[in-house]
Parts: C-alpha cells; sequence; structure tokens
C-alpha cells in the first residue's frame, strides 16, 4: 500500500450507475501515486473517461468517494477543484474567438492574476510547449494546424501549475508523425516538472510509450493494473490478451520499436 502523503488520487469503491440502469463503473479501488502518469486503456464504453471525469466533479460517483490530494471531491468547491487541475482533450478545446496568447493565459486570469502578468506566463507556457509566442500568439485558433492547437491545450493546462493533469485522448485527432513528436515531447515535459498524470487512450502503443503504469478497463472494471513491460508479457485476463493481442510489434518500454 503507497503511503498516503505520496498518493495524488484514490478511488475507494467506487461506481457510477445512470438513471437508466447503465453500470459504467463498478467497485473501482485504486491509488494514482504523486508523479507518475497512469493510463486508462480500453475500448469505448469501458468507463475510462468517465473514471477520468470523477476526479474533477464532471462526473459524480453514485458509490463510493474520489479522494484528490487526501481531500474527498465531495468537499471541494467544484471550480476551484477544476482550477487546481490540468485537462486536456482531443482537439484541445479551446476558445475559438480568443487569441493563443488569451487562450494560454486564461486560467491565470481566472485566478486573479494581473493580465500583464498572465500574458507574460502565457508566453512562457508558449515556449515551453515548443511554440513561437511572437508569431503564435496573436493567432487564432483557427489558423493553426492541429498539432499547434494541442500545444496551445496543453500549455493552457500548465498555465496554474498544477501538480496534477488530466489528459483525455489527447492525442487521438493528429497524424501519426505529429502525434509521436508531441508524445515524445509531453513525456519529457511531464517528467521534468514532476506532474502526475492521469492519460485516457484506446491506444495500446500510446500508453506503453506514456505511461509508468496501465490500467485496463473492461464492462466497468478494471481487469489489468501493472507497469506496461509486465502486461506486455503477462496477460492472464482473456480481455487483456485480445486487446494486446498486436503488441508484440509494439514500443518496447525504453521506447524504440521491438523487432
Amino acid at each position: 500500500m503507497t503511503n498516503r502523503d505520496d498518493v495524488a488520487v484514490r478511488f475507494v469503491g467506487v461506481g457510477k450507475r445512470y438513471p437508466n440502469g447503465h453500470q459504467a463503473l463498478r467497485e473501482i479501488n485504486l491509488e494514482i501515486p504523486r508523479g507518475h502518469c497512469v493510463a486508462l486503456l480500453g475500448t469505448s464504453g469501458s468507463g475510462k473517461s468517465t473514471l477520468l471525469r470523477m476526479i474533477n466533479r464532471l462526473v459524480e460517483p453514485t458509490e463510493g468517494e474520489v479522494i484528490v490530494r487526501g481531500r474527498p471531491v465531495r468537499e471541494w468547491d467544484r471550480i476551484a477543484l477544476r482550477r487546481s487541475i490540468g485537462y486536456v482533450i482531443q482537439e484541445a478545446g479551446l476558445l475559438p474567438h480568443l487569441s493563443v496568447l488569451e487562450n494560454a493565459s486564461l486560467v491565470p486570469r481566472l485566478l486573479g492574476m494581473p493580465r500583464e502578468d498572465a500574458r507574460q506566463r502565457g508566453a512562457e507556457l508558449l515556449a515551453m510547449v515548443g511554440l513561437d509566442p511572437e508569431r503564435h500568439a496573436p493567432r487564432l485558433p483557427r489558423e493553426l494546424s492541429g498539432g499547434e492547437r494541442q500545444r496551445v491545450g496543453l500549455a493552457r493546462a500548465l498555465a496554474a501549475e498544477p501538480d496534477l493533469m488530466l489528459m483525455d485522448e489527447p492525442f487521438g485527432a493528429l497524424d501519426p508523425l505529429t502525434r509521436r513528436e508531441l508524445q515524445n515531447e509531453f513525456d519529457g515535459l511531464r517528467r521534468r516538472l514532476g506532474k502526475t498524470v492521469v492519460l485516457v487512450t484506446h491506444d495500446v502503443r500510446e500508453a506503453c510509450r506514456l505511461a509508468d503504469r496501465i490500467m485496463v478497463l473492461h464492462d466497468g472494471g478494471i481487469v489489468a493494473d501493472d507497469a506496461p513491460e509486465v502486461l506486455l508479457k503477462v496477460r492472464a485476463d482473456p480481455f487483456v490478451a485480445d486487446f494486446f493481442r498486436d503488441a508484440d510489434a509494439i514500443a518496447t518500454p525504453t521506447g524504440e520499436a521491438a523487432t
């Protein structure tokens, strides 16, 4: 059992049943250590996005308790909790009428930072994620490529210096080359800044490249939970074995293609 001070997020007996009777999650018990990247892997409808969104109270559990930074999320103010957690989604979710710099500096402004300080912070973050502030700051999101928009989304998620980041299929809409480049850059940035990351993906390769630990969800439950290198070799559950069927040609833990 992990030392409680080292746990960023805990799920204790968590379930989610919708009014139509659908059981999206059942009896989830897990701990996410600080500074780790945990990937939630599974097919569509397996419950992985529902699990992720419980952390910032976009979805409320019907059973059990979600605890963030040692405090049950039901005791957090929803807005304060969400502003303290970085959140990156597919296609970045940028506000289309705001410039790149305004998007990147939005969270600091919402937290009360003076306008010029927030803009300075936004420019620093754009540079951190590989965008030239002078060239990209005045543009609108529609003037950017998909990879550039995703970089802005990452900059915005980092703006309030969160210790915890939630990422829901953040690279899913990108072409393979851009996707791999951003995965590698994000992995280096995450490790350098010591962020805790919960990543939702259906891509086995992405999970193995980025995560310290992978949780495979199926039918609302966790059917496997281990390091990538273990899951690539040991697939006791039939669903996990099937899900990893093409994994023998996947990247190894060092990121190089297996031969």
